[in-house]
């Protein structure tokens, strides 16, 4: 099976772009898309409908913001949004498809960047949604979650890390918490298979730093430990355009 995700930075966009024959292509069985900034009301039929593919979203409460969503052959046992805490809820940042032997959760993470309040609201997002995914564990099946989690976790994983350490995406604080889930057992599935440098998934559009790929690795996929053997491989699509990250992915043997 293979699965991809997306921070698109805005669905209506990328559908402009050539987002419906990047789907058709990709040979992804699921593909979970983060910062959608769209809600299925707001989309024609046919924005949302491709050939093989069902599609199920979380918009956020605030029209234009935030958003995801999920596109899949194989119709999930259970599609649900959010976690159970409404005032994470509301900003349409979790959708979960679960399946026979597995729960994939896409979710967009909140930035911290807009300043202390929302620095203390992605900190206080990071640990609800750790205990969720710990719940989730405990029932025995695969748990992978997917998005842009908005930090970068060591130095490698961003091109310019002394100059950044000071600023939201990569400040200690935000970085103790993939310490503490890697810790827990939780697996960077990309690092754990590819040590190399220079590989990143996010490139500022105003600096043009992807023209000289001086970007930041924000967008993960992880899987519990105990079910790690699963991963078959895990890669990034740098050369998809679209979008101020590229597609990240992971092929899993179900």
């Amino acid at each position: 099976m293979k699965l991809l995700s997306w921070n698109v930075n805005g669905y209506r966009a990328i559908l402009k772009k050539g987002f419906g024959e990047f789907l058709l292509s990709s040979g992804a069985d699921i593909l979970g898309l983060q910062e959608v900034k769209a809600c299925p009301d707001q989309l024609t039929e046919q924005d949302r409908a491709f050939a093989g593919y069902r599609s199920a979203w979380n918009c956020a409460e605030r029209k234009g913001y935030s958003g995801v969503a999920a596109f899949y052959k194989k119709e999930p046992l259970l599609v649900a949004n959010g976690f159970g805490e409404a005032r994470f809820d509301g900003e349409g940042r979790v959708i979960t498809l679960e399946y026979p032997k597995f729960y994939l959760l896409n979710v967009y993470f909140p930035n911290g960047g807009q300043g202390p309040e929302r620095l203390a609201y992605k900190l206080e997002f990071y640990e609800a949604f750790l205990g969720h995914i710990e719940k989730l564990r405990k029932t025995n099946k695969a748990v992978i979650f997917c998005g842009d989690v908005n930090t970068a976790h060591k130095e490698i994983d961003l091109a310019r890390p002394k100059e950044n350490a000071g600023n939201s995406g990569f400040m200690p604080i935000e970085r103790a918490w993939l310490d503490k889930i890697t810790s827990l057992g939780w697996v960077d599935t990309f690092r754990s298979r590819h040590p190399e440098p220079e590989q990143y998934t996010w490139w500022d559009y105003k600096t043009k730093a992807r023209e000289r790929n001086v970007g930041w690795r924000i967008d993960y996929f992880f899987i519990n430990g105990e079910k790690a053997a699963l991963v078959k491989d895990a890669f990034i699509l740098p050369a998809v355009l679209g979008s101020d990250h590229c597609p990240i992915g992971l092929d899993l043997a179900l």
